[in-house]
């Protein structure tokens, strides 16, 4: 058998499936979720089926004949199952992001009023720079996991980051009159 025969009975045994599976697992769906996630759910699940075809139980190598329902709805009614777990719990993790980011935007007004100079330092930086900026500072990663990060090498990250760390404090030192800290007679012999 070539291997397009194989795709073309493939396809035919998926056909088949969703043929008979289609309605009631939207039916089982639908009363489980609003119509907007039943259908999304519904596309999941018809795609896990395409993927795990041959593990359909009941399923015959027949593509000729469709298969009994009886035989192949129990385990895609299980799939279709897992996948509105996972949609769930896809919508709560979405629901807490939101939440957690409404919080953080709540307290902002507070923390840039006392990192104000710190924000404005940041936000005279390139995208680029800032961005290699916050994954280092804020996020603690390294040049080589930003470099991953970003698509960049860690050559590259490694010099953007000291030179933008050099404008930082060259911006900052100017508004506070010197380098920032140290002391201007840090260093420095009593001669």
């Amino acid at each position: 058998m070539t291997e397009q025969e194989t795709r073309r009975m493939r396809r035919a045994r998926f056909e088949g499936l969703a043929q008979v599976v289609v309605e009631p697992l939207h039916r089982y769906l639908l009363r489980r979720a609003s119509t907007e996630t039943a259908e999304d759910v519904l596309s999941e699940t018809l795609l896990v089926l395409w993927r795990r075809i041959d593990d359909v139980p009941g399923l015959g190598d027949d593509s000729a004949s469709p298969p009994d329902s009886d035989a192949v709805l129990p385990w895609c009614y299980g799939v279709a199952r897992g996948c509105l777990a996972n949609a769930r719990r896809a919508d709560g993790r979405r629901l807490r992001l939101v939440e957690r980011l409404i919080r953080t935007q709540q307290r902002a007004p507070e923390e840039a009023a006392e990192h104000s100079e710190l924000h404005a330092a940041l936000d005279s930086l390139g995208a680029a720079d800032r961005e290699v900026v916050r994954l280092w500072a804020w996020e603690g990663l390294a040049p080589r996991q930003i470099a991953e990060a970003t698509g960049s090498t860690p050559n590259a990250v490694s010099i953007r980051l000291h030179r933008a760390k050099a404008r930082l404090a060259a911006q900052l030192g100017r508004k506070n009159g010197g380098r920032p800290g140290h002391k201007s007679d840090e260093g420095r012999s009593g001669q």
